[in-house]
């Protein structure tokens, strides 16, 4: 059932079971974090590999300190600019936090959503829910409840409507080392954002184990393959017998117009990471042999769509 009856929600997650919530950046199927049994339904439903951790969603600054040892003074800078919002932080976990959480890691990742209806939610339950993108795992994020409903509807219980999501990808996950912030994954807030909103220094992440969510090679594929070409004209001229769904990042005066998608209508990178996931979604359904789109601008939030779509592709 699709509805926006946020007690009804609430009560479905203190019984142990699963909703699927709205937030800015995509939707999440969302259990109880302090409860195995829910946990363990959301790596089912997911077919999430058991060595790839959760975010814990909380209401506030306040909550999340009980499920964490200690925030680092970088933390507290970063949570007064950007929580609620699109980020996510990596911190040593308190010893409330499941392992299973955190895939037997010893730090886990919080973030406060930017949704008024998650928020309302978060507020109304007495513990922090779980919720990883709900869908199944690899496959494109859900931005609608329709994609949801589409994707795992058949799977739980209820789906909280709170309309189509805002940015349209997921969050940017983050830990503080020697007084920088580290990025893991790119996302909603740039880092652009947080050296001009913070003044505090920027750092890549070299780690290569999984730590955090987002860190798998291959996510968010479409089940036809995606390319990414150095230009859409000559890969058409070089493949003319190939069936090509085409990705723009801005409108231009192509002539072709059987299966073209406009991302936005004058390279606009939020438009465009808003409308990535649900367009690509179109275009798996067209019946073309595959997607293709050019390399984009790496810059702001150009560098979480270009990791979304390195991991979406095929080599």
């Amino acid at each position: 059932m699709i509805g926006n009856d946020v007690a009804h929600a609430a009560r479905l997650l203190e019984q142990g079971k699963l909703v699927a919530i709205p937030t800015e950046t995509v939707y999440g199927l969302a259990g109880n974090a302090l409860d195995i049994n829910s946990i363990g339904e959301i790596y089912r439903v997911k077919n999430r590999p058991s060595f790839n951790p959760l975010i814990l969603h909380v209401p506030n600054l306040e909550t999340a300190q009980k499920y964490v040892t200690h925030f680092p003074k970088e933390a507290l800078q970063l949570v007064r600019q950007f929580w609620p919002g699109s980020l996510s932080i990596l911190l040593p976990k308190s010893n409330i936090v499941p392992d299973v959480i955190t895939a037997g890691s010893s730090h886990v990742v919080l973030r406060v959503p930017n949704h008024p209806i998650t928020l309302e939610l978060l507020n109304c339950i007495n513990f922090p829910i779980a919720a990883p993108s709900a869908n199944i795992s690899n496959t494109v994020s859900p931005t609608s409840p329709n994609h949801v409903n589409q994707g795992i509807g058949h799977e739980i219980n209820y789906i909280l409507d709170g309309g189509n999501c805002k940015i349209g990808i997921e969050s940017t996950i983050v830990s503080i080392k020697n007084g920088k912030v580290q990025i893991l994954r790119e996302g909603g807030v740039s880092r652009e954002d947080i050296s001009r909103q913070t003044g505090l220094q920027i750092s890549l992440s070299k780690q290569k184990t999984v730590q955090t969510p987002g860190q798998l090679k291959k996510h968010y594929a479409t089940q036809k393959p995606l390319y990414i070409v150095e230009s859409i004209s000559e890969y058409i001229k070089e493949n003319p017998t190939q069936n090509c769904s085409k990705l723009y990042y801005e409108e231009n005066d192509n002539h072709d117009v059987e299966n073209i998608y406009y991302l936005s209508k004058n390279y606009d990178l939020s438009e465009i990471a808003n409308q990535l996931f649900s367009i690509m979604r179109l275009a798996d359904k067209d019946p073309t042999d595959c997607i293709i789109i050019e390399p984009i601008k790496l810059k702001g939030i150009g560098r979480a769509i270009d990791d979304r779509l390195k991991r979406a592709a095929n080599n």
